[in-house]
C-alpha cells in the first residue's frame, strides 16, 4: 500500500542518518589531544642548504603569519637571527588565538607542522640555473598558560649574558642585552636578542624554555602509551621529513598522508588548510583505530 511504499522510500535515509549519527558518536568519543586549546611557540631553523635554507625559512615564518592572520589569530616575534641575504638562521614566533572548539584551537591546527621541510629550487645564489634541495626545521611547542605550570628549579638555570649580533656577526649592541638560558638537567638552550632590555630577552626566553620544558614532558607521557604513539602523528620523531616544496612544478607534497598538490604559490602565501586537514584526517583515523582496539 501506499503507507508501506512511502516509508520504505524513507528506508535509504533513515539508514544513512542512522550510520552518520553513528560516526558522530564514535568521533566524540575518540580521546582529545589536552594541548589543542593551547596557544604556540613556533621554532623556526634553516637546516642544510646554508644560505638557501635562511632564505626558506623566511618563506616558511610569512606562510605561518599569513595563515594566523586568516584565521584571526594574534602574532609576535620572539626572537630572530638574521642571515646575510635576509632570511633567518632560527626564529621564535607566538601564535595565539581563541577557539569555542578546542578541535579549532592554535595548537590543534598547528602541531603537525613540526619536522623538516624539504625545499626544491634554483637559489638565488646560483648561476647556473640549477635545482638544489635544502630544509628548514620546524618545532611546534604548546605554550604554557601560567608560569608556575611547569616547575623551573632557578638552581637548575644557568644564565649568560652577551651583546646582540646582527647579519655577519657584527654587534648591534653596545650593552649586554642579550641573553642565553641553560637548563642543566635536561641541557635546553634559549637563546633570546630580540629586544634591547635584558630582562625582556629573559623573560621571552623563560617562555620559550617552560613551553620546551612542557613538549619535553608530553613526549615523555606519549613514550609510556605505546597507543598514543600508535595513534598520534604528533609523536612522530621530529627530526622527520614531512613535507617537500618543489617550486619548478608548484607542487607541495606531505609525505606522512599522501598528500599533493600543485598549488604551491598559495600554500606559501597562507593556504595550509587542505594539507592541515589531511593530517588531522589521518590522526583521527589512528585515533580511531585505536579505540577500536585495531592498532
Amino acid at each position: 500500500d501506499d503507507d508501506a511504499a512511502a516509508f520504505a522510500a524513507e528506508v535509504p535515509g533513515l539508514e544513512a542518518a542512522e550510520a552518520e549519527a553513528a560516526e558522530r558518536l564514535r568521533r566524540l568519543l575518540i580521546p582529545r589531544d589536552p594541548d589543542d586549546a593551547r596557544d604556540v611557540i613556533l621554532e623556526i631553523k634553516g637546516g642544510e642548504g646554508g644560505e638557501e635554507a635562511a632564505l626558506f625559512a623566511g618563506d616558511l615564518l610569512r606562510m605561518y603569519l599569513r595563515y594566523a592572520d586568516s584565521r584571526g589569530w594574534k602574532t609576535e616575534v620572539l626572537s630572530a637571527t638574521h642571515s646575510d641575504l635576509g632570511g633567518y638562521k632560527d626564529v621564535h614566533v607566538a601564535v595565539r588565538g581563541s577557539a569555542a572548539d578546542p578541535a579549532d584551537g592554535v595548537y590543534a591546527r598547528l602541531k603537525f607542522e613540526g619536522g623538516v621541510h624539504r625545499v626544491q629550487r634554483v637559489p638565488v645564489t646560483e648561476s647556473q640555473g640549477r635545482i638544489h634541495t635544502s630544509a628548514a626545521g620546524v618545532l611546534v611547542l604548546p605554550e604554557v598558560d601560567a608560569p608556575d605550570e611547569v616547575h623551573l628549579d632557578p638552581n637548575d638555570l644557568k644564565v649568560d649574558v652577551f651583546r646582540s649580533s646582527g647579519p655577519g656577526g657584527q654587534s648591534v649592541n653596545t650593552t649586554d642585552s642579550a641573553v642565553r638560558l641553560t637548563h642543566l638537567p635536561t641541557g635546553i638552550v634559549v637563546s633570546m636578542q630580540n629586544e634591547k632590555s635584558q630582562i625582556q630577552n629573559r623573560e621571552a626566553a623563560l617562555r620559550v624554555l617552560r613551553s620546551r620544558l612542557l613538549e619535553r614532558q608530553r613526549a615523555e607521557q606519549d613514550a609510556e602509551d605505546s597507543a598514543a604513539r600508535a595513534a598520534q602523528v604528533r609523536t612522530m620523531d621530529r627530526s622527520e621529513r614531512i613535507r617537500t616544496y618543489n617550486f619548478p612544478e608548484n607542487r607541495i607534497a606531505d609525505h606522512r598522508t599522501g598528500y599533493k598538490a600543485h598549488n604551491l604559490d598559495a600554500v606559501l602565501d597562507g593556504d595550509l588548510e587542505a594539507v592541515i586537514a589531511s593530517c588531522l584526517a589521518l590522526d583521527e583515523q589512528r585515533r580511531l583505530a585505536a579505540l577500536g582496539g585495531d592498532a
